[in-house]
């Protein structure tokens, strides 16, 4: 599975921004999906997943603000950050892999074998 991130940039408090994942490879149907960020000298955590039956979750930071989805096919995960806080900044990370639940992929990370090169967020005051 490959992962292609898209849509960063730098934007105000209070705007939105639309990143996108291009997933490609073999797609199965228990292929769990997701985005992460990482802090500077911070470990990656878990901000939006979604699972196989299209269940998905949040952290709790950005519950409210930002939506995550895919389209039928799998082959493009979607992540729409409103409300953006100049805590948002970090880079963001799509993952995937085999899972059964969303919430586990949430608070797993460091299990995670297929991972995108990153997009950086960057939220001005």
């Amino acid at each position: 599975v490959q992962l292609v991130e898209s849509g960063g940039g730098s934007v105000q408090s209070g705007g939105s921004l639309t990143l996108s994942c291009e997933v490609s490879g073999y797609i199965y149907s228990t292929l769990c999906m997701g985005w992460f960020r990482q802090f500077p000298g911070q470990e990656r955590e878990g901000v939006a997943t979604i699972d196989g039956y299209g269940g998905t979750s949040y952290a709790e930071s950005v519950q409210g603000r930002f939506t995550i989805s895919q389209t039928n096919s799998k082959n493009t995960l979607t992540l729409q950050m409103n409300s953006l806080k100049p805590e948002d900044t970090a880079m963001y990370f799509c993952a995937a892999d085999a899972c059964v639940e969303s919430r586990w992929f949430l608070v797993n990370p460091s299990r995670l074998e297929y991972w995108g090169q990153g997009t950086q967020v960057t939220v001005s005051s």
